[in-house]
């Protein structure tokens, strides 16, 4: 039977984080929520006689991120004109670069199943976003506030070959992106967006079949759905003995299918040559050099950073640098004194769960690493339990945001380490249990958990459960006797 792999390439398009927009002064809005049209001036909606001038800040962003993909930062930098004629592009064209981009020759690693895939970058290049059109019916409806927002765009060689190495390389970067401070990853909101180039051949084989690009896919999750989609697509075709058609796609989120939307463009279409208003800008080595030096502790680094200083495991480490701001959460309950280990335990597993049941970010988590490392305290102590504090204070302080050591006195949490009094209750169960102690006598010792379990409702989950566990044991061993 024939089998198939995917060839897939990404181009994707990250909204810089600057205060102005790429040629004007324009501030930058969050264009989901401001007045349509309200922070628009002559040069971003393309009034005659108007000249854009380069946005320094933007060049900067642009050039970090060059250096994180590990690209050559060029020396000769020159903007195009790239035409074509869309309602929310006011000037006709758009100011990008193509011949002559800011970064190129890169690569990002990424690891899927254990092995490390080596991604090349083609080129990370300027440009300027479009405006926003919203449908209504046989209207549209044009907002410019977005037109003119500084945007890097990223395009890797068609070196992955599975949607898992799509996802493992799109959660990376986008981390690097966020920990650059150049994005903030929000795709929900059009800031990052990607368009997957996927075509499909006989595994074993190095030919590059005819593609189709699926455009303006706004989250992760939509990238990998339609990626899988297109593949399939593509196999039954070849399967079939039918071609592949080379055309631009959209990505249908109910139906879970890729839509044909036009005749893929090719370069020329776009009718690309200098800008006539922007001289060819020279970057500098010393420039470069000054960028490199304010470069953060990227992704990679932090992983490894984890995993010699604080000794946890690969896997873990890999976990908490997917996020910066759960790094960031994770190196603040340590620095409130839990061990490391503990601390990502406790955030991988129990606020990992309220993330996910809450559909929030960390961010939005209401407690801070200090009061998650003051609950922690109050079990490394010994006043609660490790099922107390997470299944009775933990959602307490996620709901009221009170501290750990108020709820624990108000509802009368504390642990039972009495031993008199644990006592007591051990022979209680054992005397109401006949026939499981003597199951466990006649070797079914794995029915001590059975038994610690029963002591631990009749205190409300209060006893101290290794204390429990060792007089039952003891008292259980003397009934042999």
């Amino acid at each position: 039977m024939t089998e198939y792999e995917p060839v897939i390439g990404l181009e994707v398009h990250a909204e810089l984080l600057t205060e102005s927009k790429m040629f004007c002064a324009c501030p930058v809005v969050d264009s989901t929520s401001a007045e349509p049209n309200t922070v628009v001036c002559e040069v971003c909606t393309a009034q005659p006689g108007t000249l854009p001038v380069v946005n320094r800040r933007a060049v900067e962003y642009g050039m970090m991120v060059g250096l994180a993909l590990n690209c050559q930062i060029n020396e000769i930098n020159r903007f195009d004109r790239k035409s074509y004629f869309y309602p929310d592009l006011p000037k006709g064209y758009q100011i990008s670069q193509y011949e002559h981009p800011l970064a190129s020759n890169g690569w990002l690693d990424v690891e899927v199943n254990g092995e490390v895939r080596r991604i090349g970058i083609t080129r990370a290049h300027l440009e300027e976003d479009t405006g926003k059109s919203t449908h209504m019916g046989s209207y549209s409806l044009i907002d410019l506030n977005r037109a003119g927002v500084p945007l890097l765009e990223i395009v890797t060689e068609p070196d992955m070959r599975s949607v898992e190495e799509v996802e493992a390389f799109a959660r990376k970067l986008r981390a690097i992106l966020v920990t650059l401070g150049v994005n903030h990853g929000d795709m929900s909101k059009g800031v990052l967006r990607f368009e997957a180039n996927i075509s499909v051949r006989e595994k074993g084989t190095d030919v590059f079949n005819t593609r189709t690009e699926i455009k303006n896919l706004n989250s992760i999750r939509s990238l990998v759905r339609a990626s899988r989609y297109e593949i399939e697509r593509q196999i039954k075709l070849m399967q079939a003995g039918q071609p592949v058609v080379q055309q631009t796609m959209g990505f249908d989120e109910d139906t879970g299918r890729t839509i044909p939307q036009r005749s893929k463009e090719h370069a020329h279409d776009y009718r690309y040559f200098p800008e006539p208003d922007i001289p060819p800008l020279h970057i500098s080595r010393e420039w470069v050099e000054e960028v490199r030096a304010r470069l953060p502790e990227l992704p990679d680094a932090r992983r490894e950073r984890f995993v010699t200083q604080y000794a946890l495991s690969r896997q873990d480490a890999s976990i908490l640098v997917a996020d910066k701001a759960t790094a960031d959460y994770f190196e603040g309950v340590v620095a409130a004194g839990v061990e490391p280990v503990t601390a990502a335990n406790w955030v991988t597993g129990a606020i990992f769960r309220y993330m996910n049941d809450q559909g929030v970010g960390i961010e939005e988590v209401p407690v801070t690493p200090e009061a998650l490392a003051g609950l922690i305290a109050l079990v490394d102590a010994g006043q609660i339990n490790i099922s107390t504090a997470r299944d009775v204070v933990l959602p307490d302080m996620l709901e009221t945001g009170r501290p750990a050591q108020a709820i624990v006195e108000e509802r009368g949490l504390a642990q039972i380490s009495d031993e008199a009094k644990l006592r007591a209750l051990v022979e209680k169960v054992v005397a109401e249990n006949p026939n499981e102690v003597a199951t466990y006598l006649g070797g079914k010792e794995g029915l001590l958990g059975w038994f610690v379990g029963q002591v631990m409702r009749e205190t409300r989950g209060q006893a101290n459960p290794q204390i429990v566990s060792d007089l039952l044991r003891e008292r259980l061993e003397a009934m042999r006797e």
